[in-house]
């Protein structure tokens, strides 16, 4: 890249010397002969102690190698008042506090953006002259960057346009197998056509072959977002979502006018995005791909925490600071909040830290990585960009946020991360895997003497995404009644209250469920209407044909961003450029999209189409609402088809499912206890992590081929109406074996080495465990405090005592030992027990906490969470649970929605603003918190339950040492 030239900043004066100056004038001269009339020196006076001996000083070394010397301000800042901001930026960068920053600090306030007439009062005019001559060469635009797709993906004698069309031709050949239909040849024929005028073919190539490796490796992929909105994605299996179910808006995806590379994404498993990633790579080289970069700014927290230590305060205070300021407090410091923390609003230094943190939220803090944009080139990336080594071994980052990459129209392949991705295919290898094992069981020869007629030739196909049934009834069913733990995107509060209200009857219906549940729909009005039209209490009507094309299959009411960019092309006018335009005006998570500057045209195009003004300013209420967040259709297809996939399988395989759940995090909104109750509630037995039994991960257990339970006990069962039972059934009922990996303090290393010793024989001891699974003296203390030595031990306190005596003996003396005898040691209480469990695993078998506690809650009159639910709306209630979750969505008003647990189940809790902040200590700090309040109940049968509270207690002190965490959610 070449540079209009170059400068050479030559030392501060107090930084100067003899040698220094031999040195610089040495320096002058390379530069002067490596880049002849491009280069200069800079000359900074900031108003030193000496600013005329620097500038004789510097003309010297001009005169001598020939360099001119041109005016520079050295701008650290825009204005001189934000010298402090600046000390306390720096103090923070050299991890000092201001008062030891010493010469790091800048002198003065001298290098901000000082105005022409004061330049021209400590420059030499022909200095001045001088940087206006430098700047007049700086002609240099990212507009003479170009772009070069990589080579790789097109096979030799093919073109990128005809090896596209190929691909896509196979891939329709393979979706459709009784033919493709007119309507999908058409719009595969028009998007063609499209990619090859805006030559975008290597970019669909490049998704394509990035897909193609992760299936040929077994990893689950799916496209979503507005990719979906694409047939040629369709047939090249990067998305999943088929035109032929959906009405999609192709210019959501490409546009000619927006002229620039569609937007795909693909969604990979969590846990092996890491293979698709160094794949990339391995293809590209570290010096032609690289992760864009996401800018990550100070927040009220790290604001609070990083200007703290700057101004000098102890970390203690730091931490207390930090801890006042919650999720929703927005980002002011509030007097009160520092008084709640123990500090004094009024006190100088906490006054210039509050003015100095709400200067500083919002500015860059350091770069990141962005959650996984990949950005490939042809050749050599630092030709077009800066780069740099990540944090993270064998990952390369260019040093741009990701927003500033459609400068450049720079390729970004989105290779992201989806847990449920995970879990859905490790449940898939699961029920494959029991299903197998179920199989090799029936062909024992005790199970075919209890068989009869077909149930002898029983065979099982693998169960795949494309295999699973759609429009189970039996799965909607369970999703209406908001059985939706761990189920994909309708698993959150607010989903679980919506189901039962929407009650899903068909796919279309999960992808309105998606998308209604978004701060957009709220804040644009549109849930409301909706449900009521789809209740039957309100009319459905349209002002126009056209509009009802739109909108018929919502109802009336715009919920997509698809749709709000039909209305503005049918009802007002927009071409699909500017529609597209809208629909980045609204683009996700943007808090002002800019909309304004569109209502003029919207409200006159609808006008002068015949719209009345009303139903005009009410779709522009509605668009602006979007502005908040609205979904696209296409993005909400995507996640459908795994919302059902998910509540499919759990529906039909709860336990695989919750072993899938388990082994996946972290992921969703709940944690591997709540994961365990409920799947426990849904009738899985579920056993306890065991070293003689279990593997690193949860698996699935029972009956094995050869086993002696298999046999004629289990068959010929009978049903309560005299009917005879597959002998199947009996074997096909796995029980979830949690495994080694929910024990804290115990590495998948030693998990693994105690797989590898027990296959080989089993453990005889403790002893002989830590010997042959070479177990340090650490590994063995978790797994006996996690109870995982029971088989070998007796119970917990044993295993402890037993871990207490094995100790490494070395080579000379292996295998050799001397006997102890035990002692008489009481197992834990029950009480004792589930602490432990807690401790160790998060979560107990035993008993659940509260089951313990009841006798007292009871004589608290606290209610369980089922007492509740039975209560009668409006009754005044009072209920206790340990809070799991906390979520305070910023559509809420202020509303936060707790949710409490207890032995019976979940019980949903909303407390309002006000409440909140008279009770914001029990409600941000307390684990077991009693609520007093009113019972609420809505939906068409009163399924949806909350209590409303009027008052909260802390009643944490009654968990003793129990240790549970909550998960909180803005």
């Amino acid at each position: 890249m070449e540079m209009a030239g170059k400068t050479l900043d030559l030392a501060a004066p107090r930084r100067l010397g003899v040698s220094m100056n031999c040195r610089s004038t040495t320096d002058a001269h390379w530069l002067a002969a490596r880049f002849p009339g491009s280069a200069w020196l800079a000359v900074e006076l900031l108003r030193g102690v000496d600013d005329q001996g620097r500038l004789d000083m510097l003309r010297q070394v001009s005169a001598e190698s020939g360099l001119p010397l041109v005016a520079a301000g050295g701008v650290r800042m825009h204005l001189r008042s934000r010298k402090r901001l600046h000390d306390v930026l720096t103090a923070i960068q050299v991890g000092r506090p201001v008062a030891d920053c010493g010469f790091e600090l800048l002198p003065n306030g001298e290098r901000h953006l000082r105005s022409l007439g004061r330049l021209a009062g400590i420059y030499p005019p022909e200095l001045l002259a001088e940087t206006c001559s430098v700047a007049a060469r700086c002609t240099f635009s990212l507009e003479e960057l170009r772009y070069e797709y990589p080579r790789e993906i097109v096979p030799p004698g093919e073109t990128p346009t005809s090896h596209l069309r190929m691909l896509t031709l196979a891939g329709l050949a393979r979706r459709y197998p009784a033919g493709v239909s007119a309507p999908v040849s058409e719009l595969v024929e028009k998007e063609l056509a499209l990619v090859r005028e805006l030559a975008y073919e290597p970019f669909f190539l490049t998704v394509h072959d990035v897909v193609v490796f992760a299936r040929s490796r077994g990893i689950l992929c799916q496209g979503r977002g507005s990719a979906a909105n694409s047939a040629v994605c369709y047939a090249l299996g990067i998305t999943e979502v088929d035109p032929a179910r959906a009405s999609l808006l192709f210019e959501r995806f490409l546009s000619k006018e927006r002229n620039e590379p569609p937007d795909i994404d693909v969604d990979f498993e969590h846990q092996r995005r890491e293979e698709v990633m160094q794949y990339l790579y391995a293809k590209y080289g570290r010096e032609r791909a690289a992760l864009a970069a996401a800018l990550i700014t100070w927040r009220p927290k790290s604001a609070l925490r990083d200007v703290g230590k700057a101004l000098g305060l102890s970390l203690d205070q730091v931490d207390r600071l930090a801890r006042s300021m919650s999720w929703w407090d927005g980002k002011k410091i509030k007097p009160e909040r520092l008084l709640d923390a123990g500090f004094d609003p009024q006190n100088p230094t906490i006054r210039l830290l509050t003015e100095l943190v709400h200067e500083i939220i919002g500015f860059p803090r350091h770069l990141s990585q962005h959650t996984g944009g990949f950005v490939i080139a042809r050749d050599k990336l630092t030709r077009l960009v800066p780069v740099e080594n990540a944090a993270m071994a064998d990952r390369t980052v260019i040093q741009w946020d990701k927003d500033d990459l459609d400068a450049l129209g720079l390729l970004k392949v989105d290779v992201l991360a989806l847990g449920m991705l995970t879990a859905i295919r490790r449940c898939l290898d699961l029920v494959n895997g029991w299903r197998v094992r179920v199989g090799q069981v029936a062909q024992q020869p005790d199970t075919l003497a209890a068989m009869s007629g077909s149930w002898r030739n029983l065979t099982y196909e693998p169960l795949t995404l494309s295999s699973i049934p759609p429009e189970d009834p039996a799965v909607y069913e369970m999703i209406g009644r908001a059985d939706t733990i761990g189920v994909f995107q309708v698993e959150s509060r607010a989903q679980m209250s919506m189901l039962p209200r929407l009650k899903p009857v068909n796919f279309y219906d999960l992808v309105i469920e998606v998308a209604i549940v978004r701060p957009g729909p709220i804040q644009g009005g549109m849930v409301h209407p909706y449900l009521r039209r789809r209740q039957g209490l309100e009319p459905v009507d349209y002002p126009s044909l056209a509009v009802k094309k739109v909108l018929e299959r919502t109802l009336g009411v715009p919920i997509f961003q698809e749709q709000v960019m039909q209305l503005a092309m049918v009802a007002a006018g927009f071409t699909a450029g500017e529609a597209d335009q809208l629909r980045r005006a609204m683009a996700a998570w943007k808090r002002k999209g800019g909309l304004d500057k569109f209502q003029g045209k919207l409200l006159a195009g609808m006008l002068a189409r015949g719209y009345a003004a009303d139903y005009a300013e009410r779709l522009f209420r509605q668009i602006q609402g979007f502005g908040e967040y609205g979904f696209p259709e296409s993005h909400a297809a995507s996640f459908a088809l795994l919302v059902y996939v998910s509540a499919w399988l759990k529906c039909h395989e709860p336990a695989a499912f919750a072993c899938a759940l388990l082994n996946s995090l972290p992921m969703g909104f709940y944690s591997a206890a709540q994961i365990v109750q409920d799947v426990r509630r849904h009738g899985v037995a579920v056993l306890p992590a065991d070293v003689t039994v279990s593997g690193w991960e949860c698996a699935l257990e029972g009956a094995e081929p050869g086993d002696a339970a298999v046999g004629a006990n289990l068959f010929a069962q009978t049903n309560a109406d005299g009917r005879t039972s597959s002998p199947l059934q009996a074997i096909d009922l796995p029980s979830l074996r949690l495994g080694l990996n929910r024990i804290k303090g115990l590495s998948r290393e030693a998990g693994l080495r105690i797989e590898a010793a027990r296959e080989a024989a089993g453990f005889a001891d403790v002893p002989d465990l830590a010997r042959r699974a070479m177990l340090a003296k650490r590994e063995l203390d978790a797994l006996a405090a996690a109870d995982a030595l029971v088989s070998l031990s007796g119970h917990r306190r044993l295993a402890l005592w037993q871990a207490l005596g094995v100790t490494d003996a070395g080579p000379l003396f292996a295998g050799t030992g001397f006997l102890e005898r035990q002692p008489d040691l009481f197992a834990t209480s029950a009480g004792e027990s589930v602490v432990a469990d807690y401790g160790s695993t998060g979560l107990s078998l035993k008993a659940h906490p509260l089951a313990l506690l009841r006798e007292k809650l009871t004589s608290l009159r606290l209610m369980t969470g089922a007492e509740v639910q039975g209560a009668q709306p409006g009754q005044i209630v009072r209920a206790a649970g340990i809070v799991t979750c906390r979520q305070r969505p910023g559509t809420a008003s202020g509303v936060t929605f707790i949710t409490l647990e207890d032995e019976t189940g979940n019980l949903n809790v909303v407390v309002w603003k006000s409440l909140a902040e008279r009770h914001r200590r029990e409600l941000l700090t307390a684990r077991l918190l009693a609520v007093y309040g009113k019972v609420e109940k809505s939906g068409p049968k009163g399924e949806v339950v909350h209590l409303i509270a009027g008052r909260l207690v802390d009643r944490t002190e009654l968990l003793g040492r129990l240790h549970t965490e909550s998960r909180d959610f803005q």
